[in-house]
């Protein structure tokens, strides 16, 4: 099965929901749509299963046949939201055969417990959806989405309302179903960790729009502009202007230091320097490195890691370190950058170079 999203358009009331969004993807491959709330992830998601139209002259395309008029029932598709959408009435076996329509008694029975025991809720078959847990609920609404055995799969952020502990373990068994599947999957976030997690491709959003593409990893590292680094990045990236003059960059917070590396033949003139979070260091590793005296303004403790917001001449930024970490606020910490980590953004906030962290 092959998708294809051409030239589409969806405004609601004046409101721009998807903005020139041109796709097309593969079969037997996973697509991380990331982006903020209100980028557009969910739109996107309902215009591709028909539950949308395009509001312009763009169309949907499924094997090369036009389909943006047609009804999401006759359309080889599932969907998996973020509220755990049950049928209250139904047991958990009946809730995941309810999509298998036509089919003989025996196969239903088979593909339901086959996909109840991927999801790991054969013990819940008899019991309705009141009796589950969130966790429990949502595996049972996957399990509905899988038994279809359709060509496009689209999850709309299927864990945002679990807690910790759940999100982590189904992420790797999400992982682990898809990487077996032959369909589309199409899955959305807001989380920059939880796409490097899903891997495959990736679909950058914001305000509507298509910021870039292509693999994950690949974008993770060489993100085309700063908004996509911004995107990409919890905390968001760290943006430091420079001027580049000759052998040397003087960042506009009163540090100097000669260009090496990747940085070594950037021409004379104005830049944006990005450094994402972990890059930043509490200890000094080389002569390179160079040294930011700063204030500490806040320590967020984020699970197993920290988040230390240190103030610097007017300029906030922020730093992760692994472990948990007290900090008192306000007092004097020295903060360790190496050049070799700088992303480097011209004027126009379009990448120019990109560290080399093979």
């Amino acid at each position: 099965m092959g998708l294809v999203l051409k030239d589409v358009d969806r405004v609601v009331d004046q409101e721009i929901y998807l903005k020139d969004i041109n796709l097309a993807l593969e079969s037997g491959s996973r697509y991380v749509v990331l982006g903020r709330t209100l980028a557009g992830k969910t739109t996107l998601l309902r215009v591709m299963a028909g539950l949308d139209r395009p509001t312009n002259k763009g169309s949907v395309l499924v094997d090369g046949t036009n389909v943006t008029g047609q009804s999401v029932r006759k359309r080889n598709v599932a969907m998996v939201y973020q509220q755990f959408i049950n049928y209250p009435s139904l047991s958990v076996y009946k809730n995941i055969a309810s999509p298998l329509r036509g089919i003989p008694k025996a196969e239903v029975d088979q593909r339901v417990r086959h996909a109840a025991s991927i999801l790991h809720i054969e013990h819940l078959l008899d019991r309705l959806p009141v009796e589950l847990s969130g966790g429990q609920q949502q595996r049972t609404a996957i399990a509905r989405a899988l038994v279809k055995d359709t060509g496009l799969l689209l999850l709309d952020e299927p864990l945002v309302n679990l807690d910790y502990k759940l999100r982590e373990e189904l992420r790797q068994e999400l992982l682990s179903i898809f990487t077996k599947r032959e369909s589309i999957v199409v899955y959305t976030t807001t989380e920059p960790s939880e796409a490097l997690m899903l891997g495959g491709n990736i679909i950058v959003m914001h305000e509507g729009r298509i910021l870039q593409t292509g693999p994950t990893t690949e974008v993770y590292q060489k993100p085309s502009t700063t908004k996509v680094a911004e995107v990409f990045s919890d905390p968001p990236i760290n943006f430091i202007h420079a001027d580049v003059g000759e052998g040397e960059a003087q960042l506009r917070i009163g540090i100097r230091f000669p260009l090496t590396g990747h940085l070594k033949d950037l021409p004379p003139g104005p830049y944006t320097f990005g450094v994402r979070s972990h890059h930043f260091s509490i200890n000094k590793h080389t002569e390179e490195d160079i040294e930011i005296a700063s204030t500490v303004e806040l320590a967020e403790i984020n699970g197993s890691q920290t988040f230390v917001h240190f103030h610097y001449r007017n300029r906030s930024l922020v730093l992760e370190e692994e472990g948990v970490h007290p900090y008192r606020v306000g007092s004097l910490i020295h903060v360790y950058v190496q050049p070799r980590y700088f992303y480097v953004f011209d004027d126009t906030g379009h990448l120019t170079k990109a560290p080399d962290l093979d």
